[in-house]
């Protein structure tokens, strides 16, 4: 896991570039080391000037990869709980797929990040990829699991303590 000073562009940036490690795996059946690999080789080179705006932390790049690989049955199921009746996630497109896992990944083990700012990254991610309806489903779905795997830091119980303290 990320140590020391936070760099969110950092974190950003390395969860884009887990999802598409991640879509690499799926789509072509890459393995998590050969997908790092890969994610790892344009990884900007800051000592010559590049911009470090595309830099990113490759320890959480590694984390949420090779987390995703080792939970994938875990992560899969609590997918498929959330889909829409009918739905499988072979029907899920790829790109959508991955970063719903990668999502679900963060919500499972990430506790130091609040649920909102997970969600609230990955459906950022979504926008880079789609135009459609797509981005509101990943803020549903990955919503939908933090009210379960999170309960204290979702939408309802923020609205609950607030009519509460009315």
């Amino acid at each position: 896991m990320t140590r020391g000073k936070v760099n969110y562009a950092m974190r950003s940036a390395a969860r884009l570039a887990a999802v598409q490690a991640l879509y690499q795996m799926d789509l072509i059946g890459a393995s998590a080391d050969v997908a790092l690999r890969d994610q790892m080789q344009h990884v900007p080179d800051t000592d010559a000037g590049d911009v470090a705006q595309s830099a990113f932390d490759p320890a959480m790049l590694g984390d949420i990869v090779r987390g995703v690989t080792a939970r994938r049955g875990d992560i899969d199921e609590m997918l498929s709980a959330v889909l829409v009746e009918g739905w499988t996630l072979d029907r899920l497109e790829v790109v959508l797929r991955a970063i719903l896992r990668a999502g679900i990944w963060e919500l499972l083990v990430r506790t130091d990040i609040d649920a909102p700012v997970i969600i609230n990254e990955y459906v950022n991610i979504a926008k880079d990829f789609f135009s459609g309806s797509e981005p509101k489903l990943v803020n549903g779905m990955l919503d939908r699991l933090a009210s379960t795997l999170r309960p204290a830091q979702t939408g309802a119980a923020r609205r609950d303590r607030h009519d509460k303290n009315g």
